[in-house]
């Protein structure tokens, strides 16, 4: 299976760190973000990856070099300027009749292999992989009607299904894509919906972290050294 990894980001939130190293390159434990997602891809039989790469390029190609080590073929795409995050796949030109895409930064321990198997039995266009975001509001928050108070919530928690930045696509809705174009996922989806794609939201029990800012990064490491047998079942 084939499974298409972003990695091409500045990862400003997270400077002065990715100043000197990309983001995919920063350690969680004793091993880099992107192994960790190779590696979990790698033991659902996701064999041939695409890196898609720009910031500090040369630093991410050599450390995975052609995936051997890995027991996978890795290849890489790279753009000479930044394309978004739904830009960098019409750069690419091989895909299987369904692909995975997802962030290179993150870190979950969703089973990708349920993931493709639930796209493809849908017959979907796009699986959008969901999860349920807990947000939390430190202020008193009103309500009103015309400027007439109707209720007074204080320090309230907010749940949202949010996109964890992994999807399942098939290569049909590449020809939506304009090669060389900056396009984002979210813009990428809305256009696919409005061509009638079919779309639908993946929802399952696992765990998952968004490492965009310091603070993020620490609750990852924290949380992938005391929880690492769930995030790398097999070593």
């Amino acid at each position: 299976m084939q499974a298409i990894i972003l990695a091409g980001g500045k990862g400003t939130r997270l400077k002065p760190f990715t100043i000197t190293i990309p983001k995919p390159l920063m350690p969680i434990g004793d091993l880099p973000i992107l192994e960790i997602v190779l590696r979990q891809l790698s033991s659902y039989g996701f064999k041939d990856i695409t890196i898609t790469v720009n910031h500090l390029a040369e630093l991410i190609m050599a450390f995975f070099n052609n995936g051997s080590r890995l027991l996978m073929d890795v290849k890489y795409s790279r753009e000479e300027e930044f394309l978004g995050t739904a830009g960098p796949l019409s750069l690419i030109s091989e895909f299987e009749e369904n692909f995975l895409v997802m962030n290179g930064d993150l870190l979950t321990t969703l089973n990708y292999g349920k993931l493709f198997d639930y796209h493809v039995k849908n017959k979907n266009d796009v699986t959008i992989a969901t999860y349920t975001k807990e947000v939390k509001v430190d202020l008193g928050v009103l309500h009103s009607t015309d400027e007439f108070f109707e209720e007074y919530i204080e320090k309230p928690t907010y749940t949202f299904d949010v996109s964890t930045g992994i999807y399942v696509i098939n290569k049909s809705c590449l020809s939506f894509l304009n090669k060389g174009e900056r396009l984002d996922m979210p813009d990428f989806i809305k256009l696919l919906h409005k061509q009638h794609k079919k779309i639908m939201c993946y929802k399952d029990d696992y765990l998952w972290l968004d490492i965009g800012r310091i603070e993020d990064y620490e609750k990852a490491v924290d949380i992938f050294t005391s929880k690492k047998n769930e995030f790398l079942k097999n070593g």
